[in-house]
């Protein structure tokens, strides 16, 4: 993985509880809800779909005893989502990266960046993930449900 050996610093252990994994979910939930509201700009969906899609990508590594912060914790939560929840999610991991540099550029840099399109596109990917994420936890982590 790149660079991953030399930023330990992002990635420690975690003991998460049911009850946290909870709160993401009704979080994930609200921002789900928020994203979907057609009056918002374009770029406000994104960000917050895009919320949404950190916040479950970041269950499987609470789950798995881990937790992310600092700068790059962003990157890192989805560089490590394949290796928690299996090769299949690498490209929707990549997906959700491009998205982070995204996010930054409209958060950070300049707005009107992104279209309506692409926000909806991205709620559409985010949806589909929180089924997997919730099968997931289903099959490995039911303690948590």
């Amino acid at each position: 993985m790149p660079n991953l050996e030399r930023r330990r610093d992002l990635l420690t252990g975690f003991k998460t509880t049911k009850d946290e994994i909870q709160n993401m979910f009704r979080l994930i939930e609200r921002d789900l809800r928020d994203a979907a509201v057609s009056s918002l700009s374009a770029d406000r969906r994104f960000m917050i779909a895009y919320e949404a899609g950190l916040n479950l990508a970041t269950i499987p590594l609470y789950c798995s005893g881990y937790e992310t912060h600092g700068q790059g914790h962003h990157w890192i939560t989805f560089l490590l989502l394949p290796r928690f929840m299996g090769s299949k999610l690498r490209d929707l991991a990549e997906y959700f990266d491009l998205c982070r540099t995204k996010r930054n550029i409209g958060t950070y840099d300049r707005g009107g960046q992104i279209s309506k399109t692409e926000a909806k596109e991205l709620l559409e990917e985010v949806l589909t993930f929180k089924t997997m994420c919730e099968n997931w936890l289903q099959v490995n982590h039911p303690e948590q449900i």
